[in-house]
């Protein structure tokens, strides 16, 4: 049951993100989702630190334009 689980989880990530174009928007609407780093970088194959440096770079930025 937990395999099905998984399976469905990334379906609906990948369905999330099909239309973004750039790993980093694609990171951050992840993240705002609730996947973990570690799951986003599995997902857009890349490496949990480069996730946690989109995100902050996102929250960085969004606390600028206040």
């Amino acid at each position: 049951m937990e395999d099905s689980m998984d399976r469905v989880e990334r379906l609906l990530a990948l369905l999330l993100i099909q239309n973004v174009k750039s790993k980093q928007e694609k990171g951050i609407q992840l993240s705002i989702a609730g996947f973990s780093n570690t799951e986003i970088a599995d997902i857009i194959q890349t490496s949990s630190a480069v996730v946690g440096q989109f995100l902050y770079t996102s929250r960085k930025s969004k606390g600028k334009k206040k």
